[in-house]
């Protein structure tokens, strides 16, 4: 049994994300007897593919083409499934990042597989895989077995460990042909932030909302995150306010982050919101008001006006780590 996992890259770096789907597919494959094979496609990526070895993936694939150095949903996808039908995969996993959203109900498709997406576990039972993701917003979890002969799951990120574990493998080349009509759509420009992690990878996130009333006092958010080391969120109420960007926004329609540590600033916790960032191992909030939904499920929770305590925090913080 192949399981196929599809590495995410950006500017010939492995994501993080990817490096947890290796692990969780090595998993299955010691449990189900099989072997867990990475894939990474893009244009001059053969170099570092070789790293997903050392995470578990006993081969791994590349398909490597100067036509492949934008992304395109449609070429990405066809290359996907024809290598997935040549291995004969049984299982293919991807990150559920926004690329992996986007891909994986397109090679669901093309190989007609029954797809379970945002997975926060996988385990074997009697020989089949049983999927947990979160339903309803995440107020609950769903347990799911999926019967087609071939099964896609996308796996959230900061969930799965991603473990040094393997030997490394060789790096082989898979050639792909593709026409100008497999790129329906081509990605011409992409703006990557800089200084801070990305939300759906980072350890720690500082996100704030509309207690901060206004765009001016979102620097408070962003200190407190540098001396944290931390990613910056947002709540959607701040986003559509046109206080910060989109790629920022936390919510069922925006991220889904599950960080270490989750540090709601000035956000009441709307049902959106929550569903974005419930499955944070430890949650921080700070509100004013006590009967704020946030502190509903908060671990740690601070009463009071968020532009008066952040700088208060920020400072005992910088004094406590020596920054």
């Amino acid at each position: 049994m192949v399981i196929l996992v599809v590495a995410e890259q950006r500017d010939s770096k492995i994501k993080k994300s990817s490096f947890e789907a290796v692990g969780a597919a090595k998993m299955l494959a010691d449990e189900l007897k099989g072997s867990c094979v990475a894939l990474v496609v893009g244009s001059g990526v053969e170099a570092v593919a070789g790293d997903l070895g050392v995470y578990g993936a006993s081969r791994v694939l590349v398909v490597d083409s100067p036509k492949l150095a934008r992304h395109s949903n449609s070429a990405y996808a066809k290359v996907i499934a024809e290598v997935a039908a040549k291995e004969q995969a049984a299982i293919v996993l991807l990150p559920a990042s926004q690329m992996g959203k986007d891909l994986a109900p397109r090679v669901a498709v093309k190989l007609n597989a029954g797809l379970a997406a945002d997975c926060v576990a996988l385990r074997v039972e009697n020989g089949n895989v049983i999927a947990t993701r979160p339903v309803f917003a995440g107020k609950t979890l769903l347990d799911i077995k999926v019967k087609t002969p071939v099964k896609m799951f996308t796996l959230r990120p900061n969930v799965f460990a991603a473990a040094r574990n393997g030997q490394g493998a060789a790096v082989e080349k898979m050639d792909v042909p593709l026409e100008d009509g497999d790129f329906t759509a081509t990605v011409t420009e992409m703006s990557v932030a800089t200084g801070r992690p990305d939300v759906t990878e980072a350890d720690i996130i500082v996100s704030g909302g509309r207690g901060l009333k206004g765009p001016e006092n979102f620097h408070l958010v962003e200190e407190l995150a540098d001396v944290l080391g931390a990613g910056v969120g947002a709540s959607r109420a701040v986003v559509d306010a046109g206080w910060r960007p989109h790629d920022e926004q936390v919510g069922q329609t925006g991220k889904t982050v599950s960080p270490t540590m989750y540090v709601a600033c000035g956000i009441s916790g709307a049902v959106q919101h929550l569903a974005g960032m419930s499955s944070s191992k430890y949650i921080v909030a700070i509100n004013k008001d006590k009967d704020a939904p946030i502190f509903q499920i908060a671990d740690y929770g601070i009463v009071g006006d968020v532009t008066e305590i952040l700088p208060e925090l920020t400072a005992q913080l910088k004094q406590a780590l020596g920054k």
